[in-house]
């Protein structure tokens, strides 16, 4: 995909830098074919200089919002249904879920999602990868995204439990290589998914 100065974009493995302005752009050719290079600024992470011969970005989408949603303080509509926000805040993003992606690139990605964690900033990151708002603050309180990170964690576990399962199958073999790359938290989780077989 090819961007142009003023597009909004998601870098798909830093979810939690927010929404990305293109600001430059510029056209290369590498051994990787060609690509470009991006000087971009996230509302969160502040501005990045990306090749997406590396970097998977994403046009920045929309959250499934109803229309007569109040403004929060960052000026987006957020109000969603009881239904609505429990898909929100536990699904599972589709770089650990994508069933044309292979069983590895999924466990890899699985694995990843164990770097948030309940407490300070790695909550508050979660909660901007899941909401997409600048500020989670602003909708929810401490306590709020406290309890909706731990209904996220039973699903990542779930989903944590079926690749590993699938892998076994396939093959036991790439499990030990991913899991390598891993981080311990990581890692604990990936025994305590392995146990059940």
């Amino acid at each position: 995909m090819s961007w142009t100065k003023g597009d909004r974009v998601v870098h798909a493995t830093k979810p939690e830098w927010g929404v990305g302005h293109v600001l430059l752009t510029e056209s290369v050719s590498g051994a990787g074919g060609p690509h470009q290079r991006l000087t971009i600024r996230f509302e969160r992470a502040g501005t990045k200089a990306i090749s997406t011969e590396f970097a998977e970005l994403k046009p920045a989408g929309e959250m499934p919002l109803r229309t007569d949603a109040p403004v929060d303080a960052d000026g987006l509509s957020f109000a969603p249904t009881n239904g609505e926000l429990k898909e929100i805040m536990t699904k599972l993003p589709e770089r650990a879920t994508d069933p044309f992606t292979t069983l590895q690139k999924r466990l890899a990605a699985t694995l990843d999602l164990y770097r948030y964690t309940d407490g300070g900033g790695l909550l508050l990151d979660w909660a901007v990868m899941q909401t997409g708002l600048k500020d989670p603050l602003s909708r929810f309180n401490r306590h709020e995204l406290e309890q909706w990170f731990a209904r996220f964690r039973i699903e990542l576990d779930e989903h944590l439990k079926r690749v590993v399962r699938d892998l076994r199958k396939h093959d036991p073999a790439s499990i030990e290589t991913v899991a390598a790359a891993a981080s311990p938290v990581a890692k604990q989780a990936l025994r305590r998914a392995d146990m059940g077989r």
